[in-house]
């Protein structure tokens, strides 16, 4: 398989978890999160799909290019992929904590785990493939404010 076929393939895996996580969201944005205290420094809502599709296709493509790089290091390539893997379900359980199940302390804890899994993912893609881990970094600051503004809504709504 080619190196474009593997990073289509992980983008659109990227995108549809992301869709996925998109539809406990939605209903959530225009019931329960308009009723939420939020800090100075929220976003906008429409702030969120832009950031978050433009995220995804960067992971994928990080992911694919460590994907890609099987036959020179098979168990490290493994490894890597399989902390993506966690990272990504993490990624879309937080969703359903935080809009799904309308709790915010409960998400608060998952995304810190969250953060950490993103770290091990680009300290592993980094090994892999230099260019992989600096694609995984703008997912990692966006996960780094999410984490601060996920905490301030809890403080602020406790």
């Amino acid at each position: 398989m080619n190196k474009i076929t593997k990073i289509l393939i992980v983008v659109v895996t990227c995108l549809a978890i992301g869709y996925f996580s998109g539809i406990v969201t939605r209903s959530s944005i225009e019931t329960w999160y308009p009723t939420l205290v939020k800090p100075s420094f929220n976003p906008p809502n429409w702030v969120f799909a832009p950031v978050w599709s433009m995220l995804y296709i960067m992971m994928g493509v990080a992911a694919a290019l460590v994907w890609d790089r099987m036959e020179s290091d098979k168990e490290a390539v493994k490894r890597a992929l399989l902390i993506f893997a966690i990272q990504l379900a993490l990624n879309a359980l937080w969703s359903y904590l935080f809009f799904g199940l309308h709790n915010p302390m409960l998400a608060g804890i998952e995304i810190v785990l969250l953060w950490l899994l993103i770290y091990e993912t680009y300290i592993h893609f980094s090994k892999i493939n230099k260019i992989a881990g600096y694609l995984i970094l703008p997912y990692l600051a966006w996960v780094s404010f999410a984490m601060v503004l996920n905490a301030s809504i809890w403080w602020l709504n406790r």
